[in-house]
């Protein structure tokens, strides 16, 4: 039994998601949410986010992880903030030595709409049915969610192609 943790950074924001994929591909939720950091200076919103994903990785020790990759905004700022706080969050799985696998939005929406192009909304609407949950899961949520799902997809249909499709490197690349 795989336990996949999937997160979609934010600094404001940073949604996560833990799963659950049997032998056979069967998904299941075990929980998801979203760390939200403080108005505070940026330190201090990074830190949040390392220490609350530390907590939860503890708390619920997947085998794997899965995050969304930084797309280039309109906005160069924005993007390295976001940049930062998806930074923390991968110290966090590295720190607790993971496995890091990571996949664009488009990846993500392929994999869990059907196309790369699917609106939040979708998103949160085949979350919820893939997963059997109850009501619909929060946006930050879904997103994690999502991810996680697109990893159990791509590790278990595609794993001859997994190398060569996504980036996926060892804890020892990143200390390099």
């Amino acid at each position: 039994m795989r336990c996949i943790l999937g997160i979609d950074p934010g600094l404001r924001q940073t949604g996560y998601g833990f799963i659950r994929c049997d032998a056979q591909g069967k998904l299941s939720y075990l929980a998801a949410g979203r760390i939200k950091t403080p108005d505070a200076p940026l330190p201090t919103r990074l830190g949040v986010i390392f220490q609350d994903l530390s907590q939860l990785i503890s708390h619920f020790s997947p085998t794997e992880a899965a995050i969304e990759q930084v797309f280039v905004n309109v906005n160069p700022q924005s993007t390295l903030l976001l940049g930062q706080a998806r930074g923390s969050a991968l110290c966090a799985l590295i720190y607790h030595n993971l496995a890091i696998d990571e996949y664009t939005a488009l990846q993500i929406k392929q994999a869990v709409v059907g196309h790369g192009k699917a609106a939040k909304t979708q998103v949160q609407h085949m979350v919820q049915r893939l997963l059997s949950l109850p009501a619909l899961p929060q946006a930050d949520a879904a997103d994690a969610l999502a991810c996680a799902i697109c990893h159990a997809h791509q590790s278990r249909v595609l794993p001859s192609l997994k190398a060569t499709t996504k980036s996926r490197r060892s804890n020892k690349d990143y200390l390099k």
